[in-house]
């Protein structure tokens, strides 16, 4: 096939998935602005380092709008925001811009289901089909509450087509979801339910509150509330437009034809409409700019439509990074979440990406393809580069959150550069106490 064959080949494909596979057409250029009046925020002296990073994102990896936010032994030690939260306006990202985070979203229901199993609401080792019996259908019975956090429950992909309007009536959404037969034999093997996860977690929090509410309100009233921050799953109207930063999508064809971005199975498997990747991704098909309107993060998508700041991500990993087990996390759950993962019987290979990844609870934990922190550290990264962590040895959490969206599915590089300062940053702080 020729390079014209293969362009059309991706554009169907994109077209199918919703995608744009050439967003703008030009290149992103790397902004020109003066630190001093677009980079905005405060870090304590011995982090001063992760400014500079911050900065250097805007002047040399093509930043458009960002925050970053880490906290230090409970304490907050940065907190950062910059550029604009509207490219085509030029409308400054703000002190509480709150934007889109995708699978970071991910983190934080986990940090929502910790909080569960804290109060003794949730077991990770009983059965789903006991708090939700209609889930124990086709081939579902035994699957565990740690099974289908962990991605080896084989219900990446679901069957019936979603809509918009489908996904907000949870009812008819949960019937669905039960109905569901798995992809393989739960428990043998992992594959990222990239959009899916979120679903069946909230059908079990709707399942065991008595007072049946979603996962996006048990994470507005029993962690953001205490917390005096917001985060929301499910955007309320209360909040106006001028707060959310617009999103900039990424090229789909400038990934595929990228090295180092998609891993190569990924790729292969996003333009094949019938692979599971495929599938679990892109169902319903909606194209990754809808996420600028009201109708897609309006319902509760806690997979992919978490909308918040850095700093209120950053907040709600420092419960986890924090010894003193504020707002009811206690020793043994926080025990369970540091636990390093545990691969299924056919290993650590994500049939999803292709590559070894490595989850538990609920989170991403650290791998060979995806470095962060050590065993026991544990967050979730989002498409177009936002990232979450709790590091509990180092007593960091960290959150970083962009406009601009890439497709690095970890690692991207202002994230990496960000991290990597923090840490340089830590490195002299223990030096200086020896």
């Amino acid at each position: 096939m020729n390079k014209y064959g293969i362009r059309l080949r991706l554009t169907i494909m994109a077209a199918m998935a919703g995608l744009s596979l050439f967003p703008g057409c030009s290149p992103y250029r790397a902004l020109r602005l003066d630190p001093e009046s677009h980079v905005r925020g405060t870090t304590s002296p011995e982090f001063d380092e992760v400014r500079q990073a911050f900065i250097e994102n805007f002047t040399d990896r093509k930043e458009l709008g960002a925050a970053c936010a880490a906290y230090f032994n409970g304490e907050k030690v940065v907190d950062l925001w910059g550029g604009y939260r509207d490219i085509k306006t030029r409308e400054p990202w703000e002190e509480n811009t709150m934007v889109t985070v995708f699978s970071t979203s991910k983190g934080i229901c986990a940090i929502a289901l910790a909080l569960l199993h804290a109060q003794g609401r949730l077991d990770y080792d009983e059965r789903v089909a006991t708090y939700w019996p209609e889930f124990g259908q086709n081939g579902k019975q035994e699957i565990t509450v740690r099974q289908l956090l962990n991605h080896e429950a084989g219900l990446c992909a679901l069957d019936s087509t979603l809509t918009l309007p489908l996904i907000s009536n949870l009812d008819s959404l949960a019937q669905i979801l039960a109905a569901q037969k798995p992809h393989w034999t739960p428990g043998t093997r992992h594959g990222y339910h990239a959009v899916s996860l979120g679903w069946y977690e909230n059908e079990i929090v709707r399942r065991i509150d008595g007072q049946h509410r979603t996962i996006g309100q048990l994470i507005r009233e029993e962690i953001c509330a205490p917390l005096g921050i917001q985060f929301f799953i499910g955007l309320p109207d209360t909040v106006p437009d001028s707060r959310l930063a617009k999103l900039k999508s990424a090229s789909l064809l400038t990934a595929l034809f990228s090295r180092g971005k998609m891993p190569a199975p990924l790729k292969k498997g996003v333009m094949n409409k019938k692979s599971l990747a495929f599938r679990s991704f892109f169902n319903p098909k909606v194209p990754l700019d809808i996420f600028n309107e009201r109708l897609a993060l309006r319902p509760e998508v806690p997979s992919a439509n978490g909308t918040g700041t850095a700093r209120s991500i950053a907040c709600m990993y420092s419960l986890l990074a924090d010894t003193c087990c504020r707002i009811g996390f206690d020793s043994t759950t926080l025990a369970l979440v540091y636990a390093p993962s545990v691969a299924p019987d056919s290993g650590d290979t994500d049939i999803i990406f292709g590559v070894p990844v490595n989850f538990s609870l609920g989170f991403m934990k650290p791998s060979s393809s995806f470095h962060f922190g050590n065993t026991r550290t544990t967050g979730h990264p989002g498409l177009g580069g936002s990232f979450g962590f709790a590091d509990p040895d180092n007593g960091i959490a960290y959150a970083y959150v962009p406009n601009r969206l890439d497709l690095y599915p970890w690692n991207d590089p202002r994230d990496v550069a960000l991290r990597n300062a923090l840490y340089r940053c830590l490195e002299r702080i223990k030096n200086s106490r020896k």
